[in-house]
């Protein structure tokens, strides 16, 4: 096992800073790869950081993962109520997952108030914005040492 984080983010983020700004902020995928380098560094940690709109690709990075990354912080997006194969996927991995969504699920469409994800989760961190990854890699970087 390494101290490394594997970082997925699902459909559609690499449209960050532009797609509903007034929902996920004017922050881009880079500013979150950016942020989420400089809090791994602090914590000692490496991240392997992705962006996907396959749900085969995520699934597979999953199945990689075992074995091989300390932990995983998933950011699902429009996987997050849909996909029960990544849901089975993440059930193999051994170690914590952290699920992190940008937006507060719960102030948004009642068809995205279900999360598959979440029931594969250690934890979950939603609605403040980018930070919440920073959050995340902080806690999975703790778990990671043990």
């Amino acid at each position: 096992m390494t101290d490394t984080i594997l970082i997925i983010n699902g459909p559609n983020l690499d449209m960050l800073g532009t797609r509903q700004p007034e929902v996920y902020g004017h922050d881009t995928l880079d500013d979150v790869e950016a942020l989420c380098r400089r809090t791994a560094q602090e914590e000692g940690v490496e991240i392997d950081f992705r962006q996907s709109d396959s749900e085969a690709e995520i699934m597979k990075w999953i199945k990689e993962a075992r074995g091989t990354r300390a932990g995983i912080l998933i950011n699902p997006a429009g996987f997050t109520s849909t996909s029960i194969a990544i849901l089975d996927s993440l059930l193999i991995f051994e170690g914590p997952i952290i699920e992190v969504h940008i937006s507060p699920l719960f102030r948004r469409d009642a068809f995205r108030h279900l999360s598959y994800v979440s029931k594969a989760a250690t934890a979950k961190i939603e609605g403040f914005g980018i930070r919440g990854y920073e959050f995340a890699v902080r806690k999975l970087a703790e778990l990671a040492r043990g």
